[in-house]
């Protein structure tokens, strides 16, 4: 007899976080009631507050400074003082460099992701999702290009207007030129330095607004691919696995956090896809397996011990696997609770990466080497990288003490991007990078950033081979897709903070790279600044078990011209599987 309530197949506690099965109002007004106040108020003391009372603080203290430095710069005596100050700020700049600049960066993109891309962002997004409903279901890609381009001119003035109207209302508060004997009491300070704040970051949003608009509208849109390539039948080929979004969860009844039960339970629709992958592999062989993040549903470690053991269990396809973080691997505070958060100074965020970074290693250590930043070349394999690290990340495993974080604290940085190197002159590369921002907060987990420190070192090590041929691999999508979406909520805060600057960047290797990418759970092939993109779908995210899903494996061709052609690739579907109780 059937159970009431069948237990194989969850009820509506699954559905907790799915946004496939309740609404996103929904799950904010959840989200809202659990919360932790004291949390969040510590989390915004942190993240805002302080620094906005020292961005405040910094016109005043700079021009007390400068004023110091004047009355004293003719003073030979008193001038030493100022000299020793340079002096002392070029040599901390010579010797750390690389970690302040790396500071820098992450605090403007920080910055960014907090003032700029969610008022631009959403404008942008908003205008252009409109102009899509509004355009008639036969117009030209051509037509659907320019509304792109313009809204996203329209919404930078829009956003810009905005932020100096803001910067006109608070100006009377502010006080940045004049001297600090000016301002009578320390609440007066903390006023006029919260004011100061807020003005600098309206100018630094008016700025940052048309500056990205002008991005969007001067670059090419992106285009559906109209048609595949041919090659000739000598030309080199490789036959690339591209899977995405697994989702792996650690339970054999589980449920994913966005799919809930409007996805596959457990993980034997990945079990099917690799038991065919075996099939597929032994009568033509594969070349690469890609997995372009979210191998987990949130990082756990019965998870990973799930991949672990689906691995293990096919090891002549591992050898050919490679991975690379997505945001629920590292970014999930909770699969239950989008309102639980991190606190910056908690430990969780590092031993997530620690628990990614051991995957990395164990699957693909031996074979991909990362980038020596100093020498601007290739350096030590992963896995000869890691072993001096070792003794820390197994202390911090299993104590996740302060001071092996901080020990810990630039590994993560520096082990990216990782290079499979071209097998020869002319043939074919793989660099793996992190796209994933720093957030604590499972309902903001999802936004991308690649840093300007991973993209030179690729860069330096791609000079060293002039010739050969790139997959590029990132979790994210650089660039929101030209396609009409059901919710507008689909379009909004999930692409690459800095994604027009990436592919403007990979620009010049257009033609002889393919840019591969997951994230989004649906399958698409397109082109924008010249540069090939394919997203994988999901194999286990968007139907039911009852329900097919399906994967992609692309074959990359080589060509005379120095080229990379992509070929028409090969669908692979997987059966679903009826209830027990249904005919």
């Amino acid at each position: 007899m059937r159970p009431f309530i069948d237990p194989r197949f969850g009820d509506i506690e699954d559905d907790a976080s799915s946004t496939k099965k309740r609404s996103l109002a929904s799950i904010a007004g959840s989200m809202l009631i659990e919360i932790s106040l004291l949390k969040l108020a510590i989390a915004w003391l942190l993240l805002l507050i302080l620094p906005g009372l020292f961005l405040g603080l910094f016109p005043i203290a700079a021009a007390a400074w400068f004023q110091t430095l004047s009355d004293r710069v003719f003073e030979p005596l008193d001038g030493v003082v100022p000299l020793l100050i340079l002096l002392l700020v070029l040599a901390v700049g010579w010797y750390g460099g690389r970690a302040f600049l790396r500071l820098a960066e992450h605090s403007f993109w920080a910055l960014t992701s907090i003032v700029v891309q969610p008022g631009y962002g959403a404008c942008r997004e908003g205008l252009r999702h409109l102009a899509e409903r509004l355009l008639p279901a036969g117009a030209s890609q051509m037509t659907r290009v320019r509304w792109r381009a313009g809204a996203a001119a329209i919404a930078g003035i829009l956003v810009s207007l905005l932020a100096l109207l803001l910067l006109y209302a608070v100006w009377p508060s502010t006080h940045v030129f004049g001297a600090l004997q000016e301002v009578g009491s320390i609440e007066q300070l903390a006023r006029v330095a919260l004011a100061n704040s807020v003005a600098v970051i309206c100018v630094y949003l008016a700025a940052g607004a048309l500056t990205w608009a002008f991005a969007d509208t001067t670059m090419s849109q992106p285009r559906d691919l109209e048609s595949f390539d041919t090659a000739p039948a000598d030309a080199r080929r490789w036959r690339i696995v591209h899977l995405s979004d697994i989702h792996i969860v650690g339970e054999p009844y589980g449920f994913r956090i966005e799919s809930g039960r409007a996805g596959p339970r457990g993980n034997d629709r990945l079990r099917s896809l690799v038991m065919r992958l075996e099939e597929i592999d032994h009568a033509a062989r594969l070349d690469h397996i890609l997995i372009t993040g979210d191998i987990t549903d949130a990082g756990r470690m019965a998870e990973w011990a799930e991949f672990f053991t689906i691995m293990e269990a096919h090891p002549t396809l591992a050898d050919r696997v490679l991975i690379i973080p997505g945001n629920h691997d590292l970014n999930i505070v909770d699969r239950a609770n989008p309102a639980r958060m991190d606190l910056p100074t908690s430990p969780n965020p590092r031993l997530r990466q620690l628990r990614m970074l051991s995957g990395m290693e164990w699957i693909q250590g031996t074979r991909v080497r990362v980038v020596d930043h100093e020498g601007r070349t290739l350096g030590a394999s992963l896995a000869t990288a890691l072993e001096a690290w070792r003794p820390a990340i197994e202390r911090f495993a299993d104590a996740a003490r302060p001071r092996f974080s901080r020990r810990l604290s630039t590994l993560w940085s520096e082990i990216f991007p990782m290079i499979l190197p071209p097998d020869g002159a002319s043939g074919l590369g793989l660099v793996l990078f992190n796209s994933n921002a720093d957030t604590h907060f499972s309902f903001t987990n999802a936004l991308g950033l690649v840093s300007a420190e991973q993209v030179r070192a690729f860069e330096h090590v791609a000079k060293n081979y002039p010739q050969a041929r790139w997959l590029v691999l990132l979790h994210h999508h650089a660039i929101e897709y030209p396609h009409a979406t059901k919710a507008l909520s689909e379009r909004i805060g999930t692409a690459l903070i800095n994604g027009n600057w990436f592919l403007r960047r990979l620009k010049p290797f257009a033609g002889r790279a393919v840019l591969m990418h997951g994230h989004r759970h649906i399958d698409w092939i397109g082109q924008c600044e010249g540069l090939l993109i394919v997203s994988a779908p999901s194999p286990v995210m968007e139907a039911t078990d009852d329900m097919p899903t399906a994967f992609y494996i692309h074959t990359i061709a080589a060509t005379g011209d120095g080229n990379l052609k992509l070929l028409r690739p090969e669908r692979i579907e997987l059966a679903g599987v009826p209830r027990p109780d249904e005919p």
